[in-house]
């Protein structure tokens, strides 16, 4: 598209990081490169409908007549660990609204960690199904007590997990997800800084709102030119300059920028000018992996994947860096073992047998007044007599272990011997014993409610509570034991705009 079509239209680029760092709801914009802003949701939903799309016309044209549609199948979507749970979620309705799955069948998709998928595929490969040459034993999964970090180096974020391999090729995560947002996409825009040095006095942002589609082939091919560890040569496209020519002789722009010079219609960049784009990224991958050997967990290994992980300078960097501490792995086609690794993962979510708990999870409870411990302010009266609200009922606690099918329950009775509903309310937070439900620090996720049609126990009828923590994402089922109704929910992490 020609420069007036480009403000007709939307377009998106890059625009999975707007979910990193938000705490989200189904409401919230992101902006396109013309300046406008559409729902962040309709962005994902038809990114998502297309690649359903794309699958199922790839699948029904090599399968002899038989039609397929999206219900057939179990899909899996990946997602970087350090995302909040609302931006899972998120991508959860994203799919529901792009026709993957229905309300309905939402357990046919499954929610991966990008740098835990890659785990489940790295941990099989054998010694040659690495890049780097310092392995040279047996698989990872054949050696219980192994214990590596994974460092997925995707073009947003940079997302850290660790894991020890333990019975029967199955993982336990040691730390909990862990990284930044200084991805791939950085280097890109030191990149382009660089551009606009070089191209000054409004030549590069003429060129960038007249010619959009041609900054796209610009910066797509130097997904390929970061690649390596090396000077590097582009060509010069037209339009740009013939831009540049109306100002000034084009060699001039070159004479003040380090690391550039201008040879016939190209531009050539330096090694140490190629590498100065890649300073900032580095840094955040170095200062993430050594706070995580600062615990003395004892790492043997650490897994560079992701399409980043492609860089030359990348991996050099870790293994200059790490390399004499850990043996420093990079699989072939790095960004490959997410998906392929991913698919493991839906076949069996238990190979990630354990995850370390992001938050203390709780609920809000009542309970009798007692003086000596309980606030004043927090006393409430009731037929049952005098309760203290607001308490937080711990269910896990941060940094905790928990299995991936592991259940917590708990038994619960009404506050009111005419009770018909019980309404149970979610807190989270990084403190390790919070006392109340409203203290600093402590926010609402989620709530829902549990029917009690049969009054007739007074307030002696059971209530239990379910919930299942270990998964990527956390299920909560509310059941009256007296009339054996219950209500299930994935618990509700995104905000109401």
């Amino acid at each position: 598209m020609k420069g007036e079509d480009t403000k007709k239209h939307f377009f998106f680029d890059s625009f999975k990081i707007a979910l990193y760092g938000n705490i989200l709801n189904i409401d919230v914009m992101i902006k396109a490169s013309n300046g406008k802003s559409l729902k962040a949701l309709k962005v994902f939903k038809e990114a998502l409908g297309y690649l359903k799309e794309d699958a199922l016309t790839t699948i029904n044209a090599n399968t002899e007549g038989r039609k397929f549609t999206a219900l057939d199948f179990t899909w899996v979507l990946t997602v970087p660990a350090i995302w909040d749970s609302s931006a899972k979620q998120f991508m959860r309705e994203a799919a529901i609204q792009a026709g993957i799955v229905t309300a309905t069948t939402q357990h046919h998709l499954i929610i991966a960690l990008e740098p835990e998928a890659a785990s489940v595929w790295c941990k099989k490969l054998p010694a040659d199904g690495f890049i780097t040459k310092n392995h040279d034993g047996a698989s990872l999964d054949e050696c219980p007590g192994t214990k590596y970090i994974v460092v997925d180096c995707g073009g947003g974020t940079i997302d850290m997990t660790v894991h020890e391999v333990i019975n029967k090729g199955a993982l336990k995560e040691l730390h909990k997800a862990s990284g930044n947002d200084l991805g791939g996409q950085t280097v890109d825009r030191k990149f382009k800084e660089f551009l606009r040095e070089i191209f000054s006095h409004g030549v590069w942002d003429e060129y960038e709102e007249n010619y959009p589609s041609e900054v796209q082939r610009i910066m797509y091919d130097f997904m390929y030119l970061k690649q390596v560890d090396d000077e590097i040569q582009m060509v010069c496209p037209y339009n740009l300059g013939k831009l540049a020519q109306k100002r000034q002789e084009i060699e001039k722009f070159f004479e003040s920028v380090q690391g550039v010079s201008w040879d016939e219609g190209s531009i050539k960049i330096s090694k140490e000018r190629l590498r100065s784009f890649f300073a900032e990224s580095l840094k955040g991958i170095t200062d993430s992996v050594r706070e995580i050997l600062k615990t003395k967990l004892q790492i043997e290994y650490i897994l560079l994947v992701g399409g980043y992980a492609e860089s030359q300078i990348l991996r050099q960097h870790v293994i200059d860096q790490f390399g004499d501490q850990c043996k420093v792995l990079c699989p072939f086609r790095p960004q490959e073992a997410i998906v392929k690794g991913a698919v493991t993962f839906g076949r069996n979510p238990g190979l990630v047998a354990s995850r370390k708990s992001a938050y203390t999870y709780g609920f809000a409870i009542c309970e009798g007044f007692d003086e000596s411990k309980h606030k004043e302010e927090k006393k409430y009266t009731a037929e049952a007599g005098e309760l203290c609200c607001d308490i937080f009922r711990k269910l896990v606690t941060e940094g905790d272990d928990v299995g991936w099918n592991e259940t917590k329950t708990h038994t619960l009775y009404p506050g009111e011997p005419h009770q018909m509903t019980a309404y149970f309310t979610f807190y989270r937070t990084l403190k390790q014993n919070p006392v109340y439900v409203d203290e600093d620090e402590v926010e609402k996720v989620a709530s829902f409610p549990v029917d009690l049609p049969d009054i007739s126990g007074g307030m002696n009828r059971k209530v239990r509570l379910e919930i299942r923590f270990g998964s990527t994402e956390i299920t909560a089922t509310g059941i009256d034991v007296t009339s054996g109704l219950q209500q299930t929910i994935k618990i509700d992490f995104m905000t109401k705009a």
